[in-house]
Order: C-alpha cells, then sequence, then structure tokens
C-alpha cells in the first residue's frame, strides 16, 4: 500500500478512485468472507445443538449394547443347560442300549435253540412254557424300554432344535451388538471429524477476514490521506488562482502548505509566495546582523538582510521559482535572482558558485550553490569588522524592496522539501 506523500499531486484524483474502487471490492470481498463465517458457525451450533440428541442416541445405543450382552449371556447359559439336559438324554440312551442289547442277546439265544412245538412234541412241555413265560416277560420290558426311547429320542430332537433356534439368536443379537459398537463409533468419529473440518474452515475464514480488515483499514488511511491531500492541493490552487487574477489570496495552514511543498514533480509555485509567508526556507544556515531598512555605510539604507554564514555553506532557494539571472554583479560577487510568481522577486548575492542555470526551474529547499570564504565587499561599509562569508538576500513586489524578516523558517528546509 503505497503512502499519499509518495503519489504526485497531479496523480492524486486517479489514485483516490483507485483506492475508494479497491475499499469496494474490499468491503465486498469481507461481507462474503463474513457470509462464510456465519455459515460455518451455524453447522458448528448445529452440530454443539444436536450433541444433547446425540447424547441420547449414545445413551440409548449403549443401553442396547448393554441388552444385548445381557441376552447373549442369558442365552449362553440356556445354551449350557441344554447341552446339559443333552448329556443327561444321550446318558439315558446308552443305558436303553446296554438294557435292549442283553434283551435282545437273551431272545437271540432262545431263537438259536428254540424248544420243540408241543404238538410235535408234548414231552418238551415243560420248556415250551419256559419260552413262553420268558417271551411273556421280556416282550413288556422291551415295549417300555422301546417307548423310552422313543421318548428320548424325540426330546433329544426337540433340543437339538431349541439350540438351533438359541444359537440363531445368539448369532443375531451378536450382529446387533457389533452393529451397535459399530454406529457408536460411527457417529464419535463423524462428529470429531465434522468438528475438526469446521474449525479448521473457520480458522482459514478467520484469518481471512483479518487479512481483508487489515487491507481494507489500509485503504481508509491512504484514502484519509489523499482527501486531505487533495484538499490542500485543491486549497493551494485556488490561492494561486486568486493571486494570478489580482483578488484576495486565502491564508494556507502550515498542514496545507507542507503538502503543496512535498510534491517533487511540481513544474511551477507550489503556492503564491504571499500564502507561504512564514514557511519559506531559510537560504542559508547563520546569524542575521544588518536587518532591513538599517545603514548600509553609503549614506543609504540597506534594501535587504545579510546573514553571516560558514566558509562554503551551502544556499538553498527560498521560494519556488525560476531563475532569471545568475552571475557576478558590482561588488557583490555573484548573484541570482529568482522570480518567484505574482510580482515577487528574491535576489540573493555573495556566492561564489552557482549550480543552476538560467531559466530553470528551482523548488524551495533546492540547492542553488555555496558561499565562498570572504565578506561581501559592499557590506563592509556598514560592518568592517567583517570575515566570513555572507549572504545579502533581497525580496521586491512589484520592483520595489520589502523587508524579507518574518517570511522564512528559521531553519533551511531541504529536508522538507525534497530536493532534486
Amino acid at each position: 500500500m503505497p503512502s499519499p506523500e509518495d503519489i504526485a499531486n497531479r496523480d492524486l484524483d486517479e489514485a483516490a478512485q483507485s483506492a475508494n474502487m479497491s475499499l469496494r471490492d474490499v468491503q465486498a470481498e469481507i461481507d462474503l468472507n463474513a457470509e462464510r463465517i456465519a455459515e460455518i458457525r451455524a453447522e458448528i451450533e448445529a452440530l454443539d445443538g444436536d450433541a444433547a440428541q446425540l447424547s441420547a442416541e449414545l445413551v440409548a445405543a449403549g443401553r442396547r449394547v448393554d441388552l444385548a450382552a445381557e441376552d447373549v449371556r442369558l442365552i449362553e447359559e440356556r445354551l449350557e443347560a441344554l447341552f446339559a439336559e443333552e448329556r443327561s438324554i444321550r446318558g439315558r440312551l446308552d443305558g436303553h442300549d446296554r438294557s435292549i442289547s442283553g434283551l435282545l442277546a437273551s431272545l437271540q439265544r432262545i431263537s438259536a435253540n428254540p424248544p420243540p412245538a408241543m404238538i410235535v412234541n408234548p414231552s418238551d412241555a415243560l420248556g415250551s412254557a419256559r419260552a413262553a413265560m420268558l417271551l411273556s416277560a421280556v416282550l413288556p420290558q422291551l415295549q417300555q424300554s422301546a417307548a423310552e426311547v422313543t421318548e428320548d429320542l424325540e426330546a433329544l430332537q426337540a433340543l437339538k432344535s431349541d439350540v438351533e433356534a438359541e444359537a440363531d439368536e445368539l448369532s443375531a443379537n451378536l450382529q446387533t451388538l457389533r452393529e451397535e459398537r459399530l454406529r457408536i463409533s460411527t457417529i464419535i468419529r463423524a462428529r470429531t471429524q465434522g468438528m475438526e473440518w469446521l474449525s479448521e474452515d473457520l480458522l482459514v475464514e478467520q484469518a481471512e477476514a483479518q487479512a481483508l480488515a487489515d487491507r481494507a483499514t489500509s485503504l481508509e488511511q491512504l484514502i484519509a490521506g489523499l482527501e486531505t491531500r487533495i484538499a490542500a492541493v485543491t486549497a493551494a490552487d485556488a490561492a494561486t488562482r486568486a493571486a494570478s487574477a489580482g483578488q484576495t489570496v486565502p491564508a494556507l495552514d502550515e498542514e496545507t502548505l507542507r503538502v503543496a511543498f512535498s510534491d517533487d514533480a511540481r513544474t511551477e509555485p507550489a503556492v503564491p509566495l504571499v500564502s507561504a509567508r512564514g514557511f519559506l526556507a531559510q537560504p542559508v544556515a547563520g546569524e542575521s546582523f544588518l536587518p532591513y531598512g538599517a545603514a548600509d555605510g553609503y549614506g543609504g539604507t540597506s534594501h535587504g538582510i545579510a546573514i553571516a554564514a560558514e566558509p562554503d555553506a551551502e544556499v538553498v532557494t527560498p521560494a519556488d521559482g525560476w531563475v532569471v539571472y545568475k552571475g557576478p554583479f558590482l561588488n557583490y560577487g555573484q548573484i541570482i535572482i529568482l522570480n518567484a510568481g505574482q510580482n515577487y522577486m528574491i535576489v540573493m548575492a555573495g556566492l561564489d558558485r552557482i549550480d543552476v542555470d538560467e531559466g530553470q526551474f528551482v523548488r524551495m529547499g533546492q540547492p542553488l550553490g555555496i558561499l565562498g570564504e570572504n565578506p561581501i565587499e559592499h557590506l563592509l561599509a556598514a560592518n568592517p569588522d567583517l570575515t566570513g562569508p555572507t549572504l545579502y538576500v533581497e525580496l521586491r513586489e512589484g520592483g520595489i524592496p520589502i523587508d524579507p524578516e518574518g517570511w522564512w523558517r528559521a531553519e533551511p528546509l531541504i529536508a522538507e522539501s525534497g530536493t532534486s
């Protein structure tokens, strides 16, 4: 962002328009950025607002997990009981197997040595009776064992069905348990990731908002500075137009003068000379010893002032103007005459070297040349004790000398005026 002081006066209006357009663009970006931040915060608030519902869901899911775990435990206990009952039935079946096997073995023996038929061999009637008695005793036992076996087999079949049903229920409950745990983990992970993403987006947008706010502040400061300079330049131009038209010249404040004289690109006086009274650069550092109107030692009065300075001191132009003459003049040494505009002339004498050319426009504070080591011979009549270099300055309005005192500051403005 450029400084308002770095912009030439002729470019102030264009720079102000450009800065205002940039500020409008930045403000539009700020509005969009604020909308994005509001949206992200709304999403974060929505997630926070869903926290109660999420907590309730997590609690409910936790309860379902607990119930499923309890069901699994009960089913496992029932399966254990069913397995124990199965072992018992299988034990009884093993006993029936042994009993039936014994009966079948006895019947097999009878079948191997059957008693003779009574009709054929009445003498073996006792054996037949024994066989009949044996069969009559074995048959009920065999029928009872068969019934018990059938009952146990049916019970075993029903038990297997119960085991299969319990196993299916156990598998379903275990699946439910896994699904609930996965759901809880997914909900927690999704919410955590969502909060992290939103938080990161919010930080990015907030950083962008700060950068935009800083740029807007810089643009506002630039615009304010440009407007101040534009107002100062406008006031200076108005004063110049008034002076050129012979009208009353308005007074200018110090800030307006500073802005007007800060334009290094100017090619004509920044303000009318009369408006800069009290603000002009003192042409050389030193002490004034010959005031305006004092006796000049030749029976007349001084039309200017004399300033005692150091040897080889630099002389600067006290005001904007054009060099209309440079060169030696009588016993005044090298002199420079500046046209400061609006019928004002500035005469400076006593230079040993002049570094500007006739017709050149010079700006206030710009170096003109240097003094030598000896005083101006014309001034020795008024002050015979002079030994060092001096600068003689006259200010003329319409060709008539006026008192230069009070027209410039006490110190040179070389650093302030931007010499080149």
